[in-house]
């Protein structure tokens, strides 16, 4: 049994829609080996903060504040990239401080963007496993709501909004290509997802998360080293997801920097779409014929993000 019911999603997107902005499904035709495909992106890259993780952020802040835990000394996350931004942008909305422990080499970008959106930074941490151990000390010290990049059911939930968003905009979507990291959009998306939908995961072959635990049996630490992994640097799949992902025929394939850079260059050069390299990295499964959908198919991709330095 999914530890994401399907009426969570449906309270979810209840819960969030004065909050966040119903993104646009864009329709284009595709290269591939096969010739030309029909594909519908979903553009989350236009949510606010910048990618899909302020559905699943403020989905987790806002029951917490129906539940009366939303603690005035605000939240606390571990991320230097698109979660730390939107626990930032779940502060502002919800009038609470919002502190973010990052890398030293967080991409700079995103660094100054926590900043611009109000967040207290703390930067002089050497890594992920040294982030994420700050955090968990000063909400342990400081009675701050620690917030989860992926590792939550309420964070899950809020990404599932994507699959019941999507299927309303164009109701014959049979298939989704998504990037992996700790898995809180592919079980999300699985978890909105009706029978008969295929939900492939494409991960960066230096950051298998997914793919190393659908081949051992249950999430195992990788290594990461990818261009994606500012996004994508997750070096193991949370509990969570795998709970959803273990038990529903979730597809997992690989591509790698290269294809990964193509992708996102042929989204700026043919359709004016700047994207972060995870935001391409489900593409460039299409584009390189990693994954090929059946004839007649109508896939959906969701480009997760876009908070970039350089739009090229």
């Amino acid at each position: 049994m999914s530890v994401v019911a399907a009426d969570e999603i449906t309270d979810a997107a209840h819960r969030l829609r004065h909050f966040i902005r119903r993104t646009p499904l864009l329709g284009l035709n595709v290269p591939t080996p096969d010739g030309e495909r029909q594909v519908q992106f979903k553009l989350e890259q236009t949510q606010v903060g910048g990618s899909f993780k302020t559905r699943g952020i403020l989905n987790m802040a806002l029951r917490a504040r129906e539940r009366g835990t939303l603690p005035p000394e605000g939240v606390v996350i571990a991320s230097g990239g698109n979660a730390g931004i939107a626990a930032a942008v779940a502060g502002a909305k919800l009038d609470v401080p919002a502190t973010v422990a990052v890398p030293h080499d967080s991409p700079p970008g995103k660094v100054n963007r926590l900043r611009a959106l109000g967040a207290r930074v703390i930067d002089d941490i050497s890594d992920h496993a040294e982030s994420n151990a700050w955090a968990d000390e000063y909400a342990d010290r400081t009675g701050a709501l620690r917030l989860h990049a992926y590792d939550d059911a309420d964070v899950v939930a809020g990404a599932g909004t994507i699959m019941t968003e999507a299927l309303n905009q164009h109701s014959q979507i049979d298939s989704v290509l998504l990037a992996v990291g700790g898995g809180g959009l592919v079980s999300g998306i699985t978890a909105a997802a009706p029978p008969g939908v295929t939900v492939v995961g494409v991960e960066p072959e230096g950051a298998p998360t997914l793919h190393a635990a659908l081949a051992a049996g249950r999430p195992v630490p990788v290594e990461v080293d990818t261009i994606a992994q500012d996004s994508l640097g997750a070096r193991t799949l949370g509990d969570v997801p795998w709970a959803i992902c273990s038990t529903s025929g979730v597809q997992s394939v690989l591509v790698d920097d290269a294809a990964i850079i193509r992708a996102r260059q042929w989204l700026w050069s043919t359709c004016r779409l700047v994207v972060e390299n995870a935001g391409a990295c489900a593409l460039a499964a299409l584009i390189e014929g990693v994954w090929t959908p059946p004839e007649g198919a109508s896939p959906l991709i969701v480009i997760c993000g876009a908070n970039v330095d350089d739009p090229q």
